[in-house]
């Protein structure tokens, strides 16, 4: 049987710290989506999710999206991009507008939009997102459509997602400077959360905790919304360090004994383990690892306690962010850790006993077509990219006069404005 014709072709690009990721979907005639073409290569010009170096950041874009056109035998001029860096910050905004007992109609609809979007005070900073969440009568919340019901007052939970200006304009730029156009900057705890969460998660009430490789971003989402988020500096590319340090040793070896040999839950074999600091085909050199012995081995009980050493600190400063959230007592549901560190043998049983709660590991979600090396947590804001981009949620700003009335070209001239003019 053929495969469906191609309606719509989408471009994602995710730059981290660690790597930079690209994507390219396509959205068949019949509304499926089905992942043309993946790849990724090492970052550069990036650190703890800031642009500092334009030109390489820029070459580091144009190769992997040029991979990824390579393998999906197409190209792309636009694509959706990932923040994870320019002080994200979150905040829910309420309007109501009377409606007198009738019935609602859709310029009862659009109108409290517009007003909502009056009242959204950016402070100087940029407004990335600002989408209705859901919808109240009377003070009732939890209602999705309220077209056609009756109601004395209309009401709207708009979350609005802020970021500093000068950093997106960077990413933007750099991206810009690899010859191609931005269709949005999305915000990867909300990307990531399309890409690994589900909507009863969403609902119920879920931390997701997106550990990267130089910034984990912790986000609660309740009531279908995220309600707040905050980052911290710290990535899995700390644990490295501390490996590398402890040892000796180069970073790129540190990095091999984290992924292959590392763990976050220790056993008693472990003492009993030697593992080589040297890869398959790598030329030793003489210089011996510290507390290796003869033939450049380690302990892997060393090694684990490196690791948790480090895991316990971040844990810390996680369960600190999750109180100062509200993430506490009935409220604190199960918490999600994705993104490239949540890869790590164990995290999970290690999370739930620093954290106390039940923990998951997130991966995307599944897309027909997303090769097996890119379906692990590492990717998740990747694929949430694409699946934000299909989904093309409203945006308040691109309702009215303003905007023009449509979803599409409306939310990517009022980004374009705010870009120009933080909001």
């Amino acid at each position: 049987m053929a495969n469906p014709r191609i309606a719509r072709v989408f471009g994602a690009v995710n730059i981290g710290s660690f790597r930079v990721s690209a994507l390219i979907a396509g959205r068949s005639e019949t509304g499926e989506i089905m992942v043309l073409g993946s790849a990724h290569r090492a970052a550069q010009g990036v650190k703890r999710g800031y642009v500092v170096d334009s030109q390489a950041a820029t070459y580091a874009i144009r190769d992997a999206i040029e991979r990824a056109e390579k393998m999906a035998n197409t190209s792309v001029s636009g694509v959706w991009i990932g923040c994870s860096g320019a002080g994200l910050a979150s905040r829910i905004v309420h309007v109501e507008n009377d409606i007198g007992g009738r019935r609602i109609e859709q310029e009862d609809i659009d109108h409290l939009l517009v007003s909502a979007r009056d009242v959204i005070q950016p402070e100087g900073r940029m407004v990335l997102h600002a989408q209705p969440a859901h919808y109240t009568l009377d003070g009732a919340h939890g209602v999705g459509n309220p077209k056609g019901l009756h109601a004395e007052r209309l009401g709207v939970d708009i979350h609005v997602m802020l970021a500093d200006g000068a950093p997106v304009r960077n990413l933007t730029e750099a991206v810009q400077n690899a010859h191609l156009d931005v269709e949005a900057v999305v915000a990867s705890p909300m990307a990531a959360a399309y890409a690994c969460l589900t909507g009863e998660e969403r609902e119920l009430g879920v931390a997701l905790v997106e550990f990267g490789a130089e910034v984990t971003t912790v986000s609660v989402h309740a009531a279908g919304m995220l309600l707040g988020l905050a980052t911290i500096s710290q990535g899995s590319g700390d644990i490295t360090d501390a490996i590398a340090a402890h040892f000796g040793i180069r970073r790129f070896q540190a990095e091999r004994l984290k992924c292959v040999n590392g763990s976050a839950i220790a056993t008693p074999a472990d003492h009993r383990e030697l593992i080589p600091v040297h890869g398959p085909g790598e030329e030793f050199t003489g210089q011996l690892a510290r507390h290796a012995d003869d033939k450049n081995r380690v302990p892997r009980a060393e090694l684990i306690t490196v690791i948790t050493t480090q895991l316990a600190g971040l844990m810390d400063e996680i369960n600190r962010v999750l109180k100062s959230l509200g993430f506490v007592g009935a409220r604190a549901g199960q918490v999600v850790f994705t993104g490239g560190g949540a890869e790590l043998a164990g995290l999970a049983d290690f999370a739930q006993g620093a954290l106390g709660r039940p923990v998951r590991i997130g991966r995307p979600i599944a897309i027909k077509g997303l090769a097996e090396a890119h379906a692990t947590p590492g990717f998740s804001t990747l694929a949430g990219l694409v699946q934000y981009a299909t989904a093309d949620p409203l945006d308040i700003r691109s309702v009215g006069p303003r905007g023009g009335g449509g979803k599409g070209k409306g939310l990517i001239a009022a980004l374009i404005h705010a870009l120009k003019s933080n909001f």
